[in-house]
């Protein structure tokens, strides 16, 4: 189920109506209080939310979900706001689709970002490095057998890097790995990634898990721990 919050009662149609006929079930909310409020409680599966709402803006709903909660969230966002769509990625957004934007592309946008969060069967390959370890495709990342909670965007990061741990990637392949080629997503979002990503394991005790080599681009670090 995917929880669409809007107070705009045009764009909430146009989005259900997207998504039921590409088969999801769809609940609304029509301002930030009340989207979160439908979040703790129906636990849904993905968010559609708008970063412009009255009671709560979208920003300060994300912020609250990420306190105790990985579900992913897309944020519907005006077309000249990056500053709002860089800090969406910092609090732990997965995507965002400017206003106006296509029901087709949101609806695929979804579609992506479900699939790559979906359980996958049993028998996956566990990558190691060091302290550090993560099962992208059930979506599990531990340091020291603790787990580590990660966005989407932040286990496709981490995984992209794992697969060539030794090699040193740069951003315009990070960029096409994660979000595709022919894609424009500016290095401020992906920095926030980084970020974000290296806060979050630092904090749980690997605070070399990624390095940057100057000028050349990004590769893991040790992953030692300590």
């Amino acid at each position: 189920m995917i929880l669409v919050a809007d107070d705009d009662m045009q764009i909430r149609d146009v989005v259900r109506i997207a998504l039921t006929q590409a088969g999801f079930a769809v609940a609304e909310a029509v301002d930030g209080r009340e989207a979160l409020e439908k979040a703790q409680s129906l636990t849904p599966d993905l968010i559609v939310l708008d970063i412009g709402m009255p009671e709560m803006d979208g920003l300060s709903v994300c912020r609250e979900l990420r306190k105790d909660s990985d579900v992913p969230v897309l944020f519907l966002t005006a077309q000249a706001d990056e500053i709002d769509r860089v800090v969406g990625f910092e609090l732990g957004a997965d995507d965002y689709v400017p206003k106006p934007f296509s029901p087709r592309e949101l609806v695929a946008r979804v579609r992506a970002i479900m699939k790559r969060t979906a359980p996958a069967a049993p028998g996956q390959v566990v990558m190691r490095r060091g302290v550090l370890s993560i099962d992208p495709d059930r979506h599990l990342c531990h340091i020291n057998d603790a787990p580590v909670t990660l966005t989407a965007r932040e286990m496709e990061l981490i995984a992209q890097l794992m697969r060539y741990p030794d090699n040193v990637l740069s951003r315009p392949q990070l960029v096409d790995a994660i979000y595709g080629t022919n894609v424009h997503v500016s290095d401020r979002t992906m920095d926030s990634h980084l970020r974000n990503l290296r806060n979050k394991l630092g904090a749980a005790g690997c605070a070399d898990a990624i390095e940057t080599v100057h000028g050349v681009g990004i590769r893991m670090g040790t992953c030692r721990g300590g």
